[in-house]
């Protein structure tokens, strides 16, 4: 397999999850030439008291579409789930294995197995079954080849990994993190969510000697890393 051909893809809970967690390594993923389709199970909805649901929700869908694509993100994906009410449904993981049958990625970005947010927590446990069955010969209604990941990796947003499996040197684009995170506007308008993200990562890139800044992951899965 050539490198050009990379296959990625991201599961965010709500809009601005990719870019704060892995918009470093997207950005990268992009740069390489890798193919990166951002997954949104929910579209934010919730997250206002002065905005009706519907219109925070496709305000922040374009939102996500201009800052994925400023990374670099070929595809865009917004399975509209209700925001805040994100759990182990049938019906959510029947798309979903049927999504990775479609998209066939080799890398898969997910928040990691503690992060303190409900919808956080059940995007991992949701999207970590889905890649088990998209493996085998089970579940014809989700399309009738299977695929296996390769790698599966933990992105670090509200609650920062107690210890980390791989850490990615993302110096050379954390301007274009930033930038795109910043396109988030309805997000960061409200809370400075780029400042604790360059913290996070200056200190990431601190502590771990591996660049200025850096992303750390979990590791879920590993047959190829990066």
């Amino acid at each position: 397999m050539q490198e050009e051909e990379l296959r990625v893809a991201v599961f965010a809970p709500h809009p601005d999850d990719d870019i704060i967690g892995c918009g470093g390594a997207m950005r990268l993923h992009a740069l390489a030439g890798h193919r990166v389709t951002v997954v949104y199970l929910t579209s934010g909805g919730a997250g206002s008291l002065s905005c009706r649901g519907d219109e925070l929700a496709a305000r922040r869908e374009a939102e996500a579409t201009a800052a994925a694509g400023r990374l670099g993100a070929e595809k865009q994906v917004f399975l509209r789930c209700p925001d805040g009410g994100l759990q182990d449904d049938t019906a959510l993981l029947t798309r979903l294995v049927a999504l990775l049958r479609e998209l066939r990625p080799h890398v898969v970005y997910l928040p990691h197995a503690g992060d303190e947010p409900r919808d956080h927590r059940a995007t991992h446990a949701l999207v970590s079954e889905a890649v088990r069955r998209a493996a085998g010969p089970w579940f014809a209604e989700c399309g009738d080849q299977p695929w296996r990941v390769q790698t599966v990796l933990g992105y670090e947003v509200w609650t920062p990994l107690p210890r980390a499996g791989f850490v990615l040197d993302i110096s050379a684009v954390m301007a274009d993190k930033l930038e795109a995170l910043r396109m988030h506007v309805s997000q960061v308008s409200g809370v400075a969510y780029h400042q604790a993200v360059a913290g996070l990562n200056r200190y990431r890139g601190g502590m771990t000697g591996r660049g200025e800044y850096c992303e750390c992951f979990e590791v879920v899965l590993a047959s190829r890393l990066w």
